[in-house]
């Protein structure tokens, strides 16, 4: 019978509810919210995470729709709803400070969800430490709590300490508030529990707060430090009195080899380093790490100037297992590492190289005949690799799925050629700014390849050739860059138009061939399109921007200049339209 509720009627709650709660996907969950009221009241008692923004407003209606919440989030930086079933509160109208959370409102959370397990309060710049330790004598069962930001003293952190004992994870970036005394009382509460400590631009933290981290948190797995008020001390305090750890992250400037040396002798466990911008730091650490970390499997140095070939000598040599590599600024490694990590980490996955000027092909050749399970490479202004790399990589490394090369100079048809070739599993290609790379190269691609992602903004010697062979080949492609091709025209765009149904974003950004006529031919198919960038594009006109807004039903954003936007537009799709510059 039309109208009649079939489901509703023959359906009890308990049932739905189970339902709902195999649900895993949110876009899923949020269409079944809108089918009727009914399901909208059962599928929030399912919700176990929310994220929401800032403000107090409405904290009193969360609990009772949201009954079984376990996980919250809230972050400043989201947009605060300020109609959401009732009025605002009189006396807050243009006053954005009265609308942020605040102590009162935090205490009300408490209240609200005493069972809160995971916790985040992202930049919440109104809370302090008496609404968190309000928060922390009702949530004490908070395993998680992200206070990144927040200008909370040590009160707060040290009511944490005493009435959340089951906590495990911490996050203490930006909390400039904080001194070693919070800290020390954080570590003699939760010092059991704790697994997780992150600190970034904590000015007042000293190696005192790092002892006792070392003294009471034995389970403690992983660390990020950033400071520069960390020395050896705290370090080395931290290495001998948590061996379980297995993830370190430093940019700590006065740290130098012997707290590297202390690292590699106890924490054994150890998976993942990441050293950050070390002046201090020279190959002797790095050998400890090699001779001591076996089961270390991700490396990232970044701006270490000090350490050499010989320090990378020592981690291919002694860590068998590494899966991920970044090597990022570091001036005095060259080929000769990278051919000790070729020869000896069989296993390696993903390898990033930035700013290595020394690199040259002779090392990615071993890469390429050592490292068979390699899926991701990156390669970002290394000067003096070329083709004869990326024909050994292609040849070699026959599992590629990611590859993203910038500002590659000597690297040209030839070696993008054998990639199309021999990587058969490749779905996300990015060349931006290699000049040599041409048609041909992409022709090779689209024959090749089924890509969804692609990026070849600079390219000067790809035209519409290149892009109607991807068109054709590739009708999977969801993300399309072709910024800055001068020889890009609207045969390719018409192509694309026809093709590729599913893009959702692109951009045509200083494009001065393509035209309204080739956006007209674009958006005939492409009713996917979610972005749409073309700044500088001086063959578009108000027309063609109006084109893409009326065309496209899932359109939210579009970069243009402003004085392309007409009055019609704006109104129809103001919210949708970005200005490079107010005054274009």
């Amino acid at each position: 019978m039309r109208g009649h509720d079939w489901i509703n009627t023959a359906l009890p709650e308990e049932l739905i509810l189970e339902i709902f709660s195999r649900l895993h996907s949110k876009s899923t969950r949020d269409a079944c919210s809108l089918v009727c009221r009914r399901w909208f009241r059962l599928e929030r008692r399912t919700r176990t995470t929310l994220r929401i923004g800032a403000t107090h407003l409405f904290l009193d209606l969360l609990p009772t729709r949201f009954s079984n919440l376990r996980n919250l989030y809230i972050d400043e930086r989201l947009s605060i709803p300020l109609h959401l079933g009732r009025r605002r509160p009189k006396g807050e109208e243009g006053d954005l400070d009265s609308l942020c959370l605040s102590d009162a409102g935090l205490s009300a959370l408490g209240q609200g969800f005493p069972k809160l397990h995971k916790l985040g309060l992202i930049w919440c710049s109104n809370v302090s430490s008496d609404g968190l330790a309000s928060l922390a004598r009702k949530c004490t069962s908070l395993k998680a709590l992200d206070l990144q930001g927040c200008y909370v003293g040590d009160q707060g952190l040290a009511a944490v300490g005493q009435c959340c004992k089951q906590l495990e994870n911490l996050n203490l970036r930006f909390c400039e508030g904080l001194t070693d005394s919070g800290l020390v009382e954080l570590a003699l509460g939760v010092g059991k529990s704790l697994k997780s400590l992150g600190m970034a631009a904590c000015a007042k933290i000293t190696d005192i707060s790092m002892e006792a981290v070392g003294s009471h948190c034995m389970s403690l797995e992983t660390l990020s430090l950033d400071s520069e008020f960390i020395h050896n001390k705290g370090l080395l305090a931290v290495a001998q009195g948590c061996p379980t750890l297995k993830v370190l992250k430093l940019q700590c400037i006065n740290v130098t080899d012997d707290a590297l040396k202390a690292v590699g002798t106890n924490c054994l466990s150890l998976e993942l380093l990441a050293l950050y911008s070390f002046q201090r730091f020279t190959d002797k650490g790095l050998r400890a790490i090699g001779n001591g970390c076996k089961k270390l499997k991700n490396l990232t140095l970044i701006d270490c100037y000090f350490l050499s070939d010989k320090g990378l000598e020592a981690i291919a040599t002694g860590c068998k297992e590494l899966t991920h590599l970044e090597v990022n600024g570091c001036h005095n490694i060259g080929t000769l590492g990278l051919e000790y990590i070729g020869r000896s980490c069989q296993y390696l996955t993903e390898l990033a190289l930035l700013y290595c000027h020394r690199v040259g092909d002779v090392s990615l050749l071993e890469v390429g005949q050592g490292c068979k399970f390699l899926k991701v490479l990156h390669l970002v202004d290394c000067s003096s690799i070329g083709d004869d790399a990326m024909c050994s990589i292609a040849s070699g490394c026959r599992n590629l799925k990611k590859l993203h090369i910038r500002r590659c100079y000597k690297i040209g048809n030839k070696g993008i050629i054998a990639v199309g070739k021999h990587c058969k599993s490749l779905t996300d290609l990015s060349i931006r700014f290699c000049d040599r790379v041409g048609d041909s190269a992409l022709t090779a691609i689209a024959e090749g390849c089924s890509l969804h992602y692609l990026n070849v903004s600079g390219c000067h010697q790809i035209g519409d050739a290149g892009v109607t062979a991807i068109a054709r080949g590739c009708p999977q492609l969801c993300y399309l860059d072709v910024s800055v091709l001068q020889n890009l025209g609207d045969m390719a765009m018409a192509e694309l138009g026809e093709h590729c149904t599913l893009l959702k974003e692109i951009v045509l950004s200083h494009c001065r061939q393509i035209t309204d006529v080739g956006l007209a031919h674009l958006v005939k198919s492409c009713t996917m399109l979610e972005s749409c960038q073309m700044v500088y594009c001086s063959g578009i006109t108000s027309a063609g921007v109006a084109t893409i807004v009326s065309s496209c039903p899932n359109i939210k954003k579009v970069l243009v200049e402003k004085w392309k936007v007409s009055q019609r537009t704006k109104r129809r799709a103001g919210s949708v339209i970005a200005y490079l510059c107010v005054d274009l």
